[in-house]
């Protein structure tokens, strides 16, 4: 889908000018830099759903008073492989961070490093958090759940989120793999993007109330999103359901608050993170060294008909940030002039956007 309008940013400026957004609705600077760096981070790999287009829900949710502008988690339990986070219900993003930043330091001396966070919001895309522990040689699963917009298999009503997860794994020469994804045919957030841009969107990404597919976006988010892979994908979201909320003490399916539609209710949303060391089990130089392996043996098999190449999960976001961030971050008019009226709001100076050449 594309939008008519559409310009290209540079990262830099417009992480800064996010960043001073959200300066100026009252967090403090770690939480506006840890916001900021991982909106652009998002529309850096074309994942626009969970980018920059977030910025007006946070702040509305921030003013109304719906997230604790303080950052102030506190592990209520601990071992030495594990930790539990009590959010404080402080924003998604700054204490997602910090639990896989917990995770990693006890996978490093430990081996295994599992961070369970309850009482917490949206913490936007996964593979940021998975991305941090591959840099560090570690395996890493991410889990997170999300209000309810999915019907279990088999039934017409809401109980599940779309409820992604990811994973990282280190390679040796060849590029880390880093795979993110929605149990549901689609992240609802693209359908959200797609409403703002005045886009239709494609049959089979959501039912409308009635229970029919749906191209209006409007009709698709006063419906319901599909698990992908039919019960596959329902099986999937049971155990992100599972790990993210029921193990940790958060919210689940119904009862987690609505980002966008319930403006009276704070989330207690609950994300999962578990992390290796890629050397428990053989020498680190061993186990890249077998990835590589796999890497290129995959590559070479025979393409089938109008295949043009066989991607790596995460590689097409991977080409997709080497371009972005050579040429800029594109945003539609839409959203450029969203982000403008929200800044304006905050007396921010919007020159940082609006004086970007054409």
């Amino acid at each position: 889908m594309t939008s008519l309008g559409e310009e290209r940013i540079p990262k830099d400026i417009l992480e800064k000018f996010v960043k001073e957004i959200f300066i100026a609705s009252g967090l403090d600077e770690r939480q506006s830099k840890s916001i900021s760096r991982h909106l652009v981070f998002a529309n850096s790999r074309g994942v626009d759903s969970h980018g920059v287009n977030r910025v007006e829900i946070y702040t509305k949710r921030l003013d109304l008073g719906l997230v604790n502008k303080t950052f102030e988690p506190v592990i209520t339990r601990e071992s030495p492989i594990s930790a539990l986070i009590d959010a404080q219900n402080c924003s998604g993003i700054p204490v997602a961070e910090y639990g896989m930043e917990i995770a990693i330091n006890k996978a490093k001396e430990s081996g295994v490093g599992i961070v369970g966070i309850h009482n917490s919001n949206h913490c936007g895309m996964l593979a940021d958090y998975v991305n941090e522990a591959v840099k560090n040689d570690c395996i890493a699963i991410a889990t997170t759940n999300a209000p309810s917009n999915m019907p279990p298999w088999g039934g017409k009503d809401r109980f599940f989120g779309t409820n992604p997860f990811a994973f990282s794994v280190p390679a040796g020469n060849e590029n880390n793999i880093l795979f993110d994804m929605a149990t549901s045919t689609v992240a609802r957030g693209k359908i959200i993007l797609a409403q703002k841009n005045n886009q239709e969107i494609p049959l089979g990404w959501a039912l409308s109330p009635d229970g029919v597919p749906t191209t209006n976006p409007d009709e698709a988010l006063k419906g319901v999103v599909l698990p992908v892979g039919g019960h596959k994908g329902y099986g999937i979201a049971f155990l992100v359901e599972v790990l993210s909320s029921l193990f940790t003490g958060a919210a689940f399916g119904p009862f987690i608050g609505d980002l966008y539609n319930e403006l009276g209710h704070t989330q207690n949303v609950g994300q999962f993170f578990l992390v290796m060391r890629a050397d428990l089990f053989q020498r680190i130089e061993e186990f890249k060294m077998r990835i590589d392996q796999m890497i290129h043996e995959i590559k070479e098999i025979p393409l089938m008909e109008g295949v043009e190449k066989i991607y790596l999960p995460g590689e097409i976001e991977m080409e997709t940030r080497q371009d972005r961030e050579q040429k800029g971050i594109p945003l539609s008019k839409e959203i450029r002039n969203e982000l403008i009226n929200v800044a304006k709001q905050y007396h921010v100076n919007e020159r940082l956007l609006t004086e970007i050449p054409k």
